[in-house]
């Protein structure tokens, strides 16, 4: 597409826009009676609309049945998890039984390398990326002192070249072959939250399969983001926060994904809780584990209502846009177009102020775009904010910017770039 540095041309983009109604689905922050230009949802999404009737609808049923509303009313909550993983699978390319909304992403993240990260003497190394968000390099380290070895020499990290931000598939590809003897995992996040490249998942599965090793992924910045087929391409395990581009509310219920090829083995080790044991024996009180068919039997503790409403309210709305597909489009044309709405800035600016690390190849990256200002960058952001446009500020000197399909528009990027143009120029003078 040929794009134009117009207000029209943004118009018309969103008059073509199929799903232009959905961001009447969704609640806007404001700040001095304005609202803001919210291009923050790869940190946290906007609350829709109806989170807060079901969540009331909730608060009611405990009202007015107590403890009797685990097998009463419209959505008795024993069985309230069911209706979100319908919702769930499509957005993540599994089967319904291969989902599960349970927990936190980073308790998650321990409770599926407890069951997939089986090191040996000789496999005992997990290949992951370099620059991984915290969460994952704490709870790989944890996990590999707790099981006896040195993170220092058991990690392998798969880092950029030299003068590069973008990982290779490549040297994916390399590494894995590299240490395929010792391999015993290979867990990158789906999408890096720093550059906001998608990685070629498929392709790591393969390789980390060919080489004998388990693979999992962290699809904080991926779920919700982008179309993933996590049955079809045989990822052994996943997990995701709600928070992020499936706005699910601050903290929210994360999610996770077991591939039914391990559903039938009896000996992979779990930590277990009376949650994960099959419902319908459930309150016989027996001992001994059995656990629940499928993902669910990785459940552990009560399940959460208030929080499972808050995501169910979202996944609703994904539901209205026909899920995945038709947000992926709208996403390559707002990420593409806000691309080329920045090199515009620069060409006003008569300099390479702004350089963006996200691919430029728009199917290799996800709802976001990673821009490092070369001065001022600090300054810059703090006036985009005065501004009324809400990004994400990375240390020292990257925004992050986050068109989301289900409620940003084109004419809010071309008034974010006119708005950078302007800060800019006037910080630089």
């Amino acid at each position: 597409m040929n794009f134009e540095n117009t207000l029209a041309f943004a118009k018309t983009l969103d008059q073509q826009d199929d799903l232009r109604d959905l961001r009447n689905e969704f609640l806007f922050p404001e700040q001095d009676g304005k609202r803001f230009k919210y291009l923050c949802g790869n940190s946290l999404g906007l609350q829709p609309i109806a989170t807060r009737k079901l969540v009331e609808q909730q608060m009611s049923n405990w009202e007015r049945l107590a403890v009797e509303g685990w097998f009463e009313g419209e959505a008795a909550w024993l069985a309230y998890h069911k209706q979100l993983k319908i919702l769930m699978a499509p957005i993540v390319g599994a089967k319904v039984s291969e989902v599960c909304p349970m927990n936190t992403l980073t308790v998650n993240l321990h409770l599926l390398m407890v069951s997939f990260y089986r090191p040996t003497a000789k496999r005992f190394k997990i290949i992951m990326e370099a620059g991984a968000f915290p969460s994952d390099q704490y709870a790989i380290e944890s996990q590999l002192r707790f099981h006896g070895f040195d993170p220092a020499t058991a990690i392998i990290e798969v880092q950029p070249r030299n003068g590069e931000y973008i990982l290779r598939t490549e040297d994916i590809m390399l590494a894995i072959d590299e240490h395929a003897s010792e391999l015993a995992l290979v867990l990158f996040g789906g999408i890096n939250y720093f550059t906001g490249q998608w990685y070629d998942m498929e392709k790591i599965t393969t390789a980390g399969h060919d080489a004998g090793a388990i693979v999992g992924f962290d699809l904080a910045h991926a779920a919700g983001n982008v179309p993933m087929k996590l049955h079809d391409w045989n990822v052994d395990f996943a997990c995701w926060c709600s928070y992020k581009y499936q706005n699910g509310g601050p903290g929210g219920i994360a999610g996770i994904f077991v591939h039914e090829s391990h559903f039938v083995d009896s000996t992979r080790p779990r930590f277990a809780g009376w949650w994960g044991y099959p419902e319908d024996k459930r309150f016989e009180m027996t001992k001994g584990f059995i656990p629940e068919a499928g993902a669910d039997g990785w459940q552990i503790s009560t399940g959460q209502i208030i929080p499972m409403s808050m995501y169910l309210a979202s996944l609703q709305v994904f539901e209205k846009a026909g899920f995945m597909d038709p947000l992926r489009n709208k996403s390559l044309k707002l990420t593409s177009y806000l691309y080329f709405l920045i090199q515009q800035v620069n060409a006003a600016l008569g300099t390479k102020q702004f350089t963006i690390i996200t691919p430029e190849n728009a199917e290799a990256r996800g709802a976001q775009l990673s821009i490092v200002a070369r001065s001022k960058a600090r300054e810059i952001f703090d006036a985009l904010v005065k501004e009324h446009v809400l990004g994400d500020w990375r240390s020292p000197n990257v925004i992050r910017l986050s068109p989301v399909p289900l409620y940003n528009t084109f004419e809010e990027l071309y008034q974010t770039a006119e708005i950078l143009l302007r800060v800019t120029s006037a910080l630089l003078q």
